[in-house]
């Protein structure tokens, strides 16, 4: 079988990965870059059960398992590592104190209070998110997947318009036997061929320090109060490279044609260095390597979108997952490749993420867009 995946992200990358594992003959289009979207900029960050009483709860706690176990096949080649994660509050307007006791990271500022520890070393953990995917693709190609890169322009289907033929890649058709679409926030320009849901892309921004070595290993989620009272949430995630990731400030910006074309709103870096010298001040003053912002898919309910697409054979969707993108992504490729070598899902039960479930977009307002 021979399968056309439209999207190089992490979604992309697992996907071929578990297909070349079925002995699958893949190709992954893609336009820019392997993980050059949000499964190159976002945190990593991985939870067993956060997602516990809600329809992801299996995919979830699957890939949370999946993590682990391709972090050990493949000898942690992508920062992974189990960590502690604490709910943190600080404010630039009042004194709170310091509190928290021993569960508290030194490296956190005298004002920087630690309210409750959300995940143990058992229950959450991190990659480094680009790393994950340019590995998961490397593996894929090492089984004989092949990587294009060119814009999909199309699809091509059969005589009698049943059934995907293959995807076109600017002026060239690439026949496969399955296509699945699995371009992020992108996802929606295949709408004007297929019947897709609407999917948004919701903008984040973040910015990445280079770390001194006494900061331990401790997700934070934080909320911080600015000197004008105004509140924000920001995310803090140290990496095992010597880097710390913080991410926040959600923004409803048009999402531009290209993810190359993709840039930081204007006072976003120094919002979030704001934030930064609230909670953890010495942090703040060190070199900034990266300030970047990314678009990740949701569809109208929040869930993803995983499956085949109704009333034509060979099409396949998997977008929209959000912020647990990175997380659900193992599992999301191992069910999703047994959907289509297979016939069926053995590994997760993919049908609250059927795309049937809420109504196409009109292509002709794709077109408008």
């Amino acid at each position: 079988m021979r399968v056309v995946i439209c999207g190089g992200g992490v979604i992309g990358a697992s996907l071929a990965y578990f297909l070349s594992l079925k002995q699958a003959e893949v190709v992954v289009v893609e336009r820019s870059g392997v993980a050059c979207a949000a499964s190159g900029k976002s945190g990593g960050f991985l939870a067993l059960d956060w997602c516990d009483g809600t329809p992801l709860a299996p995919l979830a706690r699957r890939s949370f398992q999946l993590h682990a176990e391709l972090a050990a096949e493949h000898e942690g080649k992508w920062g992974y590592r189990r960590l502690e994660t604490l709910s943190v509050s600080a404010s630039a307007r009042r004194s709170r104190g310091a509190a928290g006791g021993s569960a508290r990271p030194g490296w956190l500022g005298p004002e920087a209070r630690v309210h409750q520890r959300l995940g143990t070393r058992e229950t959450t953990a991190q990659v480094s998110l680009a790393d994950f995917t340019r590995g998961m693709m490397d593996a894929a190609i090492a089984r004989g997947a092949e990587l294009r890169i060119g814009a999909v322009t199309g699809l091509a289907r059969s005589a009698d318009q049943r059934r995907l033929i293959g995807a076109q890649v600017d002026a060239e058709v690439i026949e496969g036997d399955a296509v699945v679409i699995a371009m992020g926030p992108w996802s929606v320009l295949a709408a004007q061929w297929l019947p897709l849901p609407m999917i948004y892309g919701l903008k984040g921004h973040s910015v990445v320090f280079r770390s001194s070595p006494g900061i331990t290993p401790h997700a934070l989620f934080v909320e911080c109060e600015a000197g004008d009272g105004t509140v924000d949430s920001p995310e803090v995630f140290p990496r095992p490279d010597g880097t710390t990731y913080i991410c926040g400030l959600s923004s409803e910006e048009p999402l531009p044609l290209d993810p190359a074309a993709v840039g930081t709103d204007p006072d976003a870096t120094a919002r979030l260095k704001a934030m930064t010298r609230t909670f953890a001040p010495a942090l703040a003053e060190a070199e900034i390597l990266a300030a970047q912002a990314c678009y990740r898919p949701v569809a109208r309910d929040g869930l993803p979108l995983i499956g085949r697409i109704g009333g034509l054979e060979g099409a396949y969707v998997a977008t929209g997952h959000s912020v647990w993108g990175m997380l659900n992504a193992p599992a999301t490729g191992e069910a999703l490749a047994e959907l289509i070598v297979e016939g069926a899902c053995r590994s997760v039960d993919l049908a609250p993420f059927d795309p049937a479930r809420l109504p196409p977009l009109p292509a002709a307002a794709v077109s408008a867009r």
